[in-house]
């Protein structure tokens, strides 16, 4: 099979600046593997077989992150600008994918740190997609795909090609050594620009000012006596027009 895993395409939100008048500074923040890479890498080489895996990754950071990974070789998208918004930034990503033949899977974190990303790039490639996958097995030609939905979890067959968005259930399993992450600095790297994949730099999006939502001030109810609370709770629900 052929691999494409997705790793460090968006920056840590607690490493941002929130200034006064509400902008929000990353001068300084560099891409940051998100909690759900060490679980993309993880399936990637579950499924991968004899195959081959690409790592892909935008702007700054350490691109021998995937590579120290088991992946054989890592593309990056060194001038894409990904604090302008997810759509652009899942553009960026699907471009660079569509410049490798034969993909029979793309794997990418199901991060909290940005959702947009991940459905964004789901609609570029135009695939089947499955979100929240924890594991997954190559069985007779096909991906047998584990993916949690709540307390349950449900088994998917699925034929490429087909973007997994992988979700980490655990912390990274023997992370790797300063030998391993030497050797991934002398694997091949291909460095692209927005030119290369024909499209053109974001403007920088600018705050013209914020605001709190305007909503109505929150009604507590006092939960001591339940069958009292819960009248009161219907009787407010009622009132609002819900029931």
């Amino acid at each position: 099979m052929k691999i494409i895993a997705v790793f460090k395409w968006s920056r840590n939100p607690q490493d941002g600046r929130v200034g006064m008048n509400g902008t929000l500074d990353w001068r300084g923040v560099k891409m940051a593997p998100n909690d759900d890479d060490p679980a993309v890498m993880e399936v990637a080489n579950a499924i991968v077989e004899d195959g081959e895996i690409i790592g892909l990754t935008i702007g700054d950071g350490d691109i021998a992150w995937a590579a120290a990974r088991g992946a054989a070789r890592t593309m990056v998208v060194t001038d894409a600008q990904t604090e302008t918004d997810s759509s652009v930034t899942a553009a960026v990503i699907a471009a660079a994918i569509k410049r490798v033949e034969g993909v029979d899977a793309v794997i990418i974190g199901d991060s909290v740190w940005d959702y947009g990303v991940v459905s964004a790039l789901m609609g570029q490639l135009g695939w089947p997609a499955v979100a929240g996958v924890v594991s997954a097995a190559k069985e007779q030609g096909r991906l047998r795909v584990t993916r949690k939905m709540g307390t349950a979890s449900q088994v998917l067959e699925v034929e490429g090609p087909v973007v997994l968005a992988a979700a980490a259930n655990r912390e990274e399993k023997n992370a790797p050594g300063m030998k391993e992450v030497l050797f991934a600095r002398k694997k091949p790297v291909e460095r692209l620009t927005m030119a290369d994949l024909g499209l053109a730099p974001a403007g920088d999006v600018s705050s013209k000012g914020t605001r709190f939502p305007d909503t109505p001030p929150a009604r507590m109810i006092d939960g001591k006596d339940p069958v009292a609370a819960c009248k009161e709770l219907m009787a407010a629900l009622r009132s609002d027009g819900v029931l």
